[in-house]
């Protein structure tokens, strides 16, 4: 079964460190479904090991029709190198922190 994205964009709320400095605990993403991705991108994805969860990191590599994921915060892990291969939902395009939105990168 897979799933249908009714709505092309979505927010979704930081929590945790894993991806320090780039986002922080508190910040706004907005994701856009569908969008490409290559290395280096942020993404919003669920790890096969864990499908209930959604989660923000960098993706690194195409790997297993699937990528290989990890946190910007080395120190905060729960990247692949714990729970494997991730399918990716979307890209992160734009952050909204306290202050100015601007683009992730």
């Amino acid at each position: 079964m897979s799933e249908r994205v009714l709505f092309p964009l979505q927010w979704v709320r930081i929590v945790g460190p894993s991806m320090a400095p780039t986002l922080r605990h508190g910040d706004a993403v907005l994701v856009r479904h569908g969008a490409c991705v290559r290395p280096g991108d942020v993404v919003l994805a669920r790890f096969r090991a864990l499908p209930d969860r959604l989660v923000i990191k960098r993706a690194e590599r195409a790997l297993d029709a699937g990528w290989w994921v990890t946190s910007d915060n080395p120190c905060a892990g729960g990247d692949s190198e714990v729970h494997g291969v991730a399918d990716v939902q979307g890209r992160v395009v734009l952050r909204v922190a306290p202050g100015v939105p601007r683009r992730v990168r």
